[in-house]
Order: C-alpha cells, then structure tokens, then sequence
C-alpha cells in the first residue's frame, strides 16, 4: 500500500498570518492536533501541532528560566523558547523543516519517517501541492482492514515460499541455515537447535507467517544443548 491508499484528504490549513489563538480554536474545532501551514500562494510553509502550542505564556505553561549559566551556553534555546511562548502568529511558532512524502511512498517508508524523527503525521505532497495527511492513526487504520489471509492470487508453491522465507532471513543473524526449513503443502517446518534465544525461532516463525501462500508454521526446534566444560 502507498500514502495515496490511506491518506486523509487535505482539508484543515492554518496560514502563516493567523494567531495562535485562533489556530489553537482551529485545531479544536476540527478535533485535530496538528495541521499543515499554507501560504498566500498556496505551498507548505510549515506544521503546526499541538506540541507548538504546549508552553504559552497565557496559560502559565511557559519554561522554566534556566540557571545564568546554562543560559549562557544555551542562549539560543533560550530564545527559541521565548518566541515558542509569547509569539502571536502562526509564522513565528510553526515548525518550519517539514518532512514531506509523495503519494506513491510506500506505507513502511512512511511508517519509518514516522518513528525516526518522532512526528505523528506527514503531509502527502503532488508537486508541490499537500493533497493530503497521513497520521499515525490512518496506518493503525489501514492494520484493521487488512486481509487476514492471502488471496488465492498470492498463493504460491512451496518451493517459491521456501525461497521467498531464505529471502526474507538472508543475511540476519537469528536466521535458521535454510538446510533447518522445509515447505510441505504450504506448512513451514523449522529444524535444528538455536542457538541464542527462543526469539531466534520465534522471529523465523513471524517471518515463515508473512509469505504469502504459508499455511502453518511447525517447530521442531530445540535449545542447544550446553556446552561440556562452559
């Protein structure tokens, strides 16, 4: 699945000359916590959520003065905290490096992006226009409606799924050697002793589950025995 298959069509925008009052009376209105900032000509100037708004000076949340000292190291936080909490526009509170993805970025890069720099929603760019919002909500969407099993299209015989699982584990650590898996009648077997934890067979099992056309997954693994003399 790509950005276009679950994005939220655009349709909440702040602009960079509005207040914060009434882009905080926006966000709520809508029921949302963050919204893209669009300029006069129509491009993503900025986001603005709910974390901007978090420390504001009219409702006694403003940080902290830090100690002479730190402020000295810190000068520049320290200012960027004052203007986060007295500032009156949008412009002057937004966070402006907006990370952006096109509708054809596939749900895992997005998912990535979302994790990595721990945003909650990127705006869906076409050109240079927003088209649309995906969230961390709208991928927990997608996870609902998810098929629970492949369509018969998908199915596949068992050596393309035995080759389809060694390609899959190749190169990973906990991988089983692929001598350790056999594929009858779309059941995966796992063989052998692990080595290091129950996880190991535990993350092949998960891995055998997502191909495709797999039926069941047996475990006829066993912990390796300990060494004599360790």
């Amino acid at each position: 699945m790509q950005a276009i298959d679950v994005m939220t069509p655009y349709i909440v925008s702040v602009k960079p000359d509005m207040t914060v009052r009434d882009a905080a009376a926006l966000l709520l209105e809508h029921g949302i916590s963050g919204a893209p900032v669009i300029d006069s000509e129509g491009h993503l100037a900025g986001m603005i959520s709910d974390g901007d708004l978090l420390h504001r000076v009219e409702i006694d949340t403003e940080m902290p003065r830090r100690p002479w000292w730190s402020e000295i190291l810190l000068s520049g936080r320290d200012a960027a905290d004052y203007v986060k909490a007295h500032a009156r526009l949008v412009r002057d509170v937004m966070t402006e490096h907006v990370i952006t993805v096109d509708e054809t970025t596939p749900l895992d890069q997005v998912a990535n992006l979302l994790e990595t720099h721990r945003i909650r929603r990127v705006p869906v760019m076409r050109e240079d226009k927003v088209v649309g919002i995906v969230s961390r909500a709208n991928l927990v969407q997608a996870l609902a409606i998810s098929p629970l099993e492949p369509s018969p299209e998908q199915a596949a015989s068992d050596r393309e799924i035995r080759a389809m699982l060694m390609g899959e584990t190749a190169g990973r650590q906990w991988a089983l050697p692929g001598h350790n898996v056999t594929v009858q009648n779309g059941v995966v077997h796992l063989w052998g002793y692990y080595v290091w934890s129950h996880d190991q067979v535990e993350a092949m099992r998960v891995a055998a589950e997502g191909i495709p056309g797999v039926r069941a997954v047996e475990d006829h693994t066993c912990a390796l025995p300990p060494m004599i003399g360790a």
